[in-house]
């Protein structure tokens, strides 16, 4: 299950990443991804719901990315961190739905595999930052 979790999260991270850099529907891009992967009906549900709920919560979103990491102007922050920033911030304050240190957790792995050597350092410490300030 966790790894077919962590899957989903993947396939929303690259979503949002293409939703970011393309400025597609997000709709679109969803369908588009999980018709090449085999998720379970459960998963799939998870990857849209993780998806129109970042996209929702969006403006929301980057506003806690600002006041957590006020050094990176959202603009300059490495694209693919800013958007694994978003899936896990939208996680822990929005969507309630997994324990702090699971979204914290799959948020340092998606780091590690897409981000670049200093992307699972930061992304942990800007989401300490908001779970200490959020009272998570």
């Amino acid at each position: 299950m966790a790894r077919a979790r962590h899957k989903a999260r993947t396939i929303a991270l690259q979503a949002l990443y293409e939703i970011d850099s393309a400025a597609r529907p997000a709709e679109t891009v969803v369908e588009r991804l999980l018709a090449g992967n085999k998720l379970s009906e459960q998963n799939v549900a998870f990857v849209r719901e993780l998806v129109a709920g970042v996209v929702r919560h969006r403006d929301k979103i980057d506003d806690n990315i600002q006041q957590f990491a006020p050094a990176w102007p959202l603009e300059q922050l490495a694209m693919i961190d800013r958007n694994i920033l978003r899936l896990a911030i939208f996680e822990i304050l929005f969507d309630n739905k997994v324990p702090v240190k699971v979204a914290v957790s799959e948020a340092v792995e998606l780091a590690k595999t897409f981000g670049s050597e200093s992307s699972p350092k930061f992304v942990n410490g800007v989401l300490g930052s908001v779970i200490a300030l959020a009272g998570r």
